[in-house]
């Protein structure tokens, strides 16, 4: 019976996969779509509402993200979190194709260190403990230690939105997909206490009546809107390629956190596990690093000098267009 629920969450897993991999470029194309005939999503637009493609792209990114909530009730969460690098693969791969978003040799190398890296922290993170009720959330919610940390996150993310996106937002990927990491991992606990108290309120015992749960579900909705906010912007300024793993990674990674300061789960690991989690996050800034060195090269390559070849008989003819325009018939008759 484990055998075959893995089976159903492996699926499950790798279908979200194909699903937010197919969302991200669908909604890059009702993007470039959008900016065609208004403003352009990255200086502030919001024409991309009104564009059927982008909706058909959230529509796949919510089925892709309904299919990974369900895996995780099929398959343990080891399983199913390392499958979601395939999104970054499924990207990459149809953005080379549809949107003619060619990624270098060093960017695959970039994407391969990338997803290595999230895989080793991800199977050697610590074991979560769920919570039996949304009380009991809000009480880890309220430890000082997480308050901390909610603390520098939003700290972080008006930084980034009131001094860095002005100055940096159009040239520095990690400026946009900063604050929908960020924002991300708070997301992630409210939406697990929104899951548990639907999942309580399922079981006969409600959980509508508490203040808390309707304090997640607002938390929710505020993150969410923010992140695809600033996902878009990300899209429609940067290589869909590109965006796709650092995202990935970004996300992974504060969550990861998140859930450890939150949840306590770091007591109890051995030296092995971190010290593979260490060597995780040095992969995965690797690839970040290469990534960035490749979105540099090719700005570099579009954005270089051109040089211009005149053969002589060009010359000739131009110097001719030249001297018909400074004496008219007198040069013809010459």
């Amino acid at each position: 019976m484990g055998v075959s629920d893995n089976s159903k969450g492996v699926i499950l897993a790798v279908a979200s996969s194909a699903f937010i991999g197919s969302s991200f470029i669908l909604k890059k194309k009702g993007l470039k779509r959008a900016g065609a005939i208004g403003t352009r999503a990255g200086i502030g637009g919001y024409t991309y509402l009104l564009e059927p493609l982008w909706w058909a792209g959230m529509v796949t990114m919510i089925v892709g993200e309904v299919a990974n909530f369900v895996a995780y009730v099929y398959a343990p969460a080891v399983l199913v979190t390392p499958l979601g690098a395939l999104s970054i693969i499924i990207s990459a791969a149809l953005a080379h194709f549809l949107l003619k978003e060619r990624l270098q040799k060093m960017g695959v190398l970039g994407c391969l260190s990338c997803i290595v890296g999230s895989v080793v922290i991800v199977i050697h993170a610590p074991q979560e403990h769920t919570p039996a009720s949304v009380q009991e959330i809000w009480i880890l919610a309220t430890q000082p230690a997480f308050l901390i940390y909610v603390a520098a996150t939003l700290s972080a993310v008006l930084a980034l939105i009131l001094h860095f996106e002005p100055r940096y937002g159009q040239t520095n990927i990690l400026v946009y997909l900063g604050i929908c990491s960020l924002m991300g991992a708070i997301t992630v606990v409210s939406i697990k206490a929104i899951g548990i108290a639907i999942k309580l309120t399922m079981e006969g015992v409600s959980q509508v009546a508490y203040p808390q749960t309707w304090f997640f579900v607002t938390v929710a909705a505020i993150c969410v809107i923010t992140q695809l906010n600033y996902l878009n912007k990300a899209l429609d300024t940067f290589n869909a390629a590109i965006v796709s793993p650092v995202y990935y990674v970004m996300f992974t990674t504060l969550t990861i956190i998140a859930s450890a300061i939150m949840f306590k789960d770091w007591s109890g690991q051995n030296v092995s596990s971190i010290a593979s989690e260490l060597c995780g996050f040095i992969t995965v800034l690797s690839g970040t690093i290469i990534l960035h060195a490749t979105r540099e090269q090719e700005t570099a390559s579009t954005q270089g000098t051109v040089t211009w070849y005149i053969s002589g008989d060009s010359m000739k003819n131009i110097e001719d267009e030249c001297l018909i325009a400074l004496h008219g018939a007198d040069y013809l008759e010459q």
